[in-house]
């Protein structure tokens, strides 16, 4: 069975209704993170207020499945040593003079519940980010408790929710709420389904990466996390093998592309293996080392016919430029998944 990419189902509004939810679930982002905001701002007020009478951590301890985006925007800024620990429990060292930061956007996960509830037993300082009535949230009991309720389950709205906590006490970058889900609702705007493929950036991408097996790369700490979370969004929507890692681990396979075939006649050959496309998620950043492995990625594609596509964003904070990046290619994701048709 062959499947191909037919570009005008991105702009009918049959086919666009028949996904309607998924593309509606993701212009809500925004709106999330506000309510996120909203709901917990009293909580974490008075966490804030108790937070700068406390003493500063040795360290602090990103737990839970989500850590890695924590350790994504904190790792570089904390002024304390940061740990992420996706694994089950906690590592071994930690305890009373210790930070636990856990988010739990459905707070129904059980190891999840084990680890608050094993630093809680430790008497660390614990700030945990879940639903009141949980799994969780009952774990999470105990005089150096933190608890900011959740109420959309959303990873980033729980994530920025947490964020803002820890820069009022001095251990990560600001986080502004409304910042980033003004950069999200600007993506919506810019990404819609009614906005034509010839204007929209996400169609654009999608009809782009229509016809291979994409590269997906981000040279800052923050981009390189967004690029991981694209890639697992589009081995979702089309079942191919897309690729996110840093650029020593994606090179060889740019390098192992042949070039094209310029007398190869595409009807009268058998269609071949899907080539690799190098997509470039651009967050702005200045370091130098970022700026070398992109020239080196741009060289290497352009020696063996890799298209390059790059996207940016003109969110100003860090969380809003990684929130923008993520919603844009999850957007160009979604719209992949409508194009492709099986004959």
């Amino acid at each position: 069975m062959a499947t191909w990419f037919d570009e005008a189902r991105l702009d009918d509004a049959g086919v666009l209704e028949t996904v309607d939810l998924r593309l509606r679930t993701l212009a809500e982002s925004g709106a999330r993170v506000r309510r996120e905001a909203h709901e917990s701002a009293e909580a974490t007020a008075e966490a804030i207020a108790r937070g700068r009478d406390e003493a500063r951590p040795r360290a602090v301890i990103a737990a839970g499945p989500d850590s890695r985006l924590l350790r994504a925007v904190l790792e570089p800024w904390c002024p304390v040593p940061f740990v992420a620990w996706p694994n089950p429990g906690l590592p071994g060292w930690a305890g009373a003079l210790d930070l636990v930061v856990m988010l739990a956007p459905e707070g129904n996960d059980h190891g999840s519940a084990s680890a608050v509830a094993e630093a809680v037993r430790r008497g660390a300082q614990v700030v945990v980010a879940c639903p009141e009535r949980s799994l969780v949230g009952e774990h999470a009991a105990g005089r150096h408790v933190t608890l900011l309720p959740t109420v959309t389950g959303d990873q980033l709205a729980t994530a920025v929710v947490v964020l803002d906590y820890l820069a009022h006490v001095h251990l990560g970058p600001q986080a502004d709420a409304e910042s980033v889900a003004a950069s999200l609702d600007r993506v919506a705007e810019d990404c819609s389904p009614h906005r034509d493929l010839a204007v929209n950036p996400a169609k654009m991408l999608a009809i782009a990466m229509a016809d291979t097996n994409p590269l997906v790369w981000g040279g800052s700490v923050l981009a390189a996390r967004a690029a991981r979370r694209l890639a697992e969004s589009l081995r979702r929507t089309t079942g191919r093998s897309a690729l996110a890692g840093d650029a020593e681990h994606l090179l060889p396979v740019i390098e192992a592309t042949r070039p094209h075939d310029v007398f190869a006649d595409p009807f009268a050959d058998e269609p071949g293996d899907l080539r690799p496309l190098l997509l470039i998620l651009d967050d702005r950043s200045d370091d130098p080392v970022v700026r070398e492995q992109t020239g080196t990625l741009k060289a290497a594609a352009a020696r063996h016919g890799v298209r390059v596509e790059v996207l940016e964003t003109d969110a100003d904070a860090e969380v809003a430029r990684y929130a923008s990046l993520l919603l844009t290619g999850t957007y160009a994701a979604e719209y992949l998944r409508v194009g492709l048709v099986e004959d």
